[in-house]
């Protein structure tokens, strides 16, 4: 690809903003239920055309409809095929390799972009690591039109025609997705109810440019149900348009997604004449920012009216039973809001309370990134170390010469998962790091590191045994004696699941209407990767502890949350608008959150006995509507 075409590209990107991050099983923010991914988040409403500049929470929009395919009038006329049939008049197939005269608009996570390759992320800091990407190549030409997300968001592309006579409209879809389909009559992302949905429609240009309401949308080309398959290969669909000749219009396409990532292609988008009138026309007149949303404005709310909506919302979700956990906000400080709701042990009827332990699935990947840290201020590792300096009997040569601590640390190794059936059928014989070493170190690299980042619990898995091999601890008790005793978290470990804790609450598993332990899912015991438990007091102290510089020097820190990959540090997830940084985790029957704001002062936690995205969920709708000034 030329260095002109591929400089089109990077600026044709239409991105959101996005408010948060990691998890949901997966353990960073999906609700895919393949333990530990990675996750979700952002916050704001943002509108762009071709990837200008932001003026506060919208980006500013400057009329380029003028400079490429539209002439001043806006005017295409449709070609005659040998035979003397009118041709369709191609409003997009995406081949200038940007979105030119379309305008974006959007909430959460991820965006529409152009893109050529099915197997690469046109933008790899809004894909979600563990779904990788993987749609068809663009059907006709070098380039489609495709949206993509690492968290829960509503992306819509929308741009206006004039039918100046009788057309039918014709639209090449495609999709992936994860999680069945939902339709609820919203295009809210962040609402209780599952939302995951693909939809083109016609819609009237003075409608809210989200609603879903009859009145405003003229009619449907295409629409998911929620018994429709998880993937479409692509399909041309159509829909007569006729009743609105001689009318502007807004071609309007939207994906809602809240579950898990769902990725949708758009190619070839043509008005194709109904009938023999050679003088029927489309024009492609300037498209004009929507004039009103329903739900993708994003109100910012005083922190008081913020707390109180919190406190809100969470009762309502514990009264409908999609919420059983914990929350804290603090600032500066100073804890804010710190409540719980629900049951930590449905058979005994034990209430949850703020010092109750829950599982906190893949968040334990931040105490094993600061223990290798302070090894590594110690001078007792190297980042660039090879595992095989320290590992000296590790099964596979080109996996201990090649991964650095620095790609476990970032996920850049290649290392590979743990889960899967290896996993399931072991689970209760993996007890110890080096049991994990045993079983899966034989096998080879995924791919070579530093090439690309791939979210890797056998990575976190190893850093565990290189902590034990350089200290001379088990891991547990470093992470005790280093991490959990001086930043005073006294209720957070990883003891077996046969061991009775006090306070731990029982984690459930949706199960048809009503909710079952997920015992049966647990491992022995939690690992450097995850798995371990805590409460939303002891995640507060131990962000004070770090910011503090209790557990590792402010500088190493800074190195910490910044990205070393894509959005992603030394252990920690980092976002933006404002900026965060922090981990999530999630897998059946445990969700957790922890997002620092170093500018803000707020630190926001979130702990659930309940699958994903319970508490990420809860942690979003606070910090879309927290005071940013």
């Amino acid at each position: 690809m030329s260095d002109v075409r591929s400089s089109s590209i990077q600026t044709a990107l239409v991105r959101f903003g996005y408010a948060s991050a990691e998890i949901y099983p997966n353990g960073v923010g999906w609700v895919t239920f393949v333990p530990h991914s990675r996750a979700w988040p952002r916050a704001g409403r943002r509108e762009q055309l071709m990837r200008l500049p932001r003026i506060g929470l919208l980006a500013a929009v400057v009329s380029l409809a003028v400079v490429t395919s539209c002439t001043d009038a806006g005017e295409a006329t449709p070609t005659t095929s040998e035979r003397g049939e009118p041709r369709a008049t191609v409003m997009d197939d995406f081949e200038s390799g940007a979105l030119t005269d379309w305008r974006a608009i959007g909430a959460g996570s991820g965006g529409w972009f152009v893109y050529s390759d099915g197997r690469t992320a046109p933008d790899a800091a809004q894909s979600d690591p563990n779904v990788p990407f993987d749609l068809p190549d663009p059907p006709q030409g070098e380039f489609a039109a495709v949206t993509d997300m690492n968290a829960p968001g509503t992306l819509i592309l929308y741009r206006d025609v004039k039918l100046e006579g009788r057309f039918a409209l014709h639209v090449t879809v495609y999709y992936a997705g994860t999680a069945p389909f939902a339709s609820p009559e919203t295009l809210a992302f962040d609402g209780p109810e599952a939302n995951q949905q693909f939809r083109v429609d016609l819609v009237d240009r003075s409608a809210p440019i989200d609603s879903v309401a009859s009145g405003d949308v003229l009619v449907n080309a295409f629409h998911t149900s929620t018994d429709d398959p998880a993937s479409l290969p692509p399909t041309d669909v159509s829909v007569d348009v006729s009743p609105w000749a001689d009318q502007t219009v807004r071609l309007r396409l939207t994906v809602s997604n809240n579950a898990g990532p769902l990725r949708v292609g758009v190619d070839n988008i043509r008005f194709r004449p109904v009938g023999t009138d050679t003088e029927d026309r489309v024009e492609f007149p300037i498209t004009e920012e929507a004039s009103s949303a329903l739900n993708l404005v994003l109100h910012r709310m005083s922190e008081t009216d913020a707390l109180a909506a919190l406190s809100g919302r969470a009762n309502e979700l514990a009264g409908t039973d999609e919420f059983s956990g914990a929350m804290l906000v603090a600032r500066n400080g100073k804890v804010l809001l710190e409540d719980a709701w629900g049951l930590a042990d449905r058979e005994s009827g034990t209430p949850t309370t703020p010092d109750t332990r829950f599982r906190i699935g893949s968040m334990n990947k931040m105490f094993t990134a600061v223990a290798t840290l302070q090894l590594v201020e110690a001078g007792k590792l190297a980042l660039d170390d090879p595992i095989g300096q320290h590992l000296v009997d590790y099964p596979n040569e080109e996996v201990a010469t090649k991964v650095t601590v620095r790609h476990l640390l970032t996920h850049t190794g290649g290392t590979g998962d743990i889960f899967g059936p290896q996993f399931d059928s072991n689970r209760l014989e993996l007890r110890e790091h080096k049991d994990y070493v045993d079983l899966f170190g034989p096998r080879g690299l995924a791919f070579e590191p530093g090439t690309r980042h791939e979210y890797s619990n056998y990575g976190y898995v190893l850093l565990g045994a290189l902590i034990e091999a350089v200290s001379g601890q088990s891991y547990y008790d470093y992470v005790r004696t280093n991490i959990f005793q001086p930043a005073g978290m006294t209720s957070t470990d990883s003891l077996p699941e046969t061991d009775a804790v006090a306070n731990r609450a029982v984690g459930y598993i949706k199960s048809g209407n009503g909710w079952r332990p997920n015992t049966d899912t647990l491992p022995w015991r939690g690992t450097a990767a995850g798995g371990g438990y805590s409460t939303v007091g002891d995640l507060m102290r131990f962000a004070q502890a770090l910011s503090e510089g209790t557990l590792i020097s402010q500088a190493m820190l800074a190195e910490a949350t910044r990205p070393q990959s894509p959005d992603y540090g030394f252990g920690f997830a980092i976002g933006h608008d404002p900026l965060f940084y922090g981990h999530s985790g999630g897998a059946p029957g445990m969700n957790g959150d922890l997002r620092v704001y170093p500018e803000l002062g707020y630190v926001v936690v979130g702990l659930s006995n309940l699958d994903p995205p319970a508490a990420s969920k809860l942690v979003d709708f606070f910090t879309l509507r927290m005071p940013v000034a």
